[in-house]
């Protein structure tokens, strides 16, 4: 079994700019490629889980998020810093596209989109991380199994808790992400 991180695209890799998918318009955050660079090194994958209702909601169609996928890829590639899987959830029950408007297991805070990574790249759910800035993100990836790590950027703005949305760790940039990993990692090999 394999460890993984899974990543939230939207306000946490990249600038949060609402149903995007213009590359020109794509943004890294601060420190995300060296970031993902050392947890790549550190032989976690990187799978990115993103819910996508501007397909349901019929902004754009689903085939320019393979657009998103490769301007992502081009922007890591030089930091060695890859992803290795790229998943989405296209659906939101408003949509307006019949064939996507629905509520599905795949949608943040459903735990679906990591449970399907974990079968298709064989990971260990107890052993990876969720990172994301909203407690959906967190939530998804608790009830996943995973540990988890919310980034208050100031994009979670309801703050409604519960114990499947307690973040194993909060922090406030991408680079302080690395050493919570290790860290842990370091303390479960002993």
């Amino acid at each position: 079994m394999r460890k993984a991180v899974f990543l939230d695209k939207d306000g946490t890799l990249v600038h949060d700019v609402p149903y995007n998918v213009d590359p020109q318009r794509i943004r890294l955050c601060e420190g995300v490629p060296e970031a993902l660079a050392r947890l790549k090194a550190e032989g976690y994958l990187l799978v990115m889980i993103s819910n996508q209702a501007g397909v349901a909601r019929g902004y754009f169609e689903e085939q320019a998020l393979e657009g998103v996928k490769e301007t992502l890829q081009r922007a890591l590639q030089p930091y060695k810093a890859g992803l290795d899987a790229f998943y989405y959830c296209p659906h939101h029950p408003e949509g307006i596209v019949p064939v996507y408007t629905q509520a599905c297991a795949c949608r943040k805070p459903q735990p679906g989109m990591l449970l399907q990574a974990a079968k298709d790249l064989g990971i260990d759910l107890a052993a990876s991380w969720m990172i994301g800035d909203i407690l959906h993100d967190v939530e998804a990836g608790n009830k996943a199994g995973c540990r988890t790590i919310l980034i208050d950027n100031g994009n979670e703005t309801e703050w409604v808790m519960n114990p499947d949305r307690e973040p194993t760790h909060v922090v406030k940039a991408f680079k302080e992400v690395v050493s919570c990993i290790l860290q842990e990692a370091k303390q479960t090999a002993k």
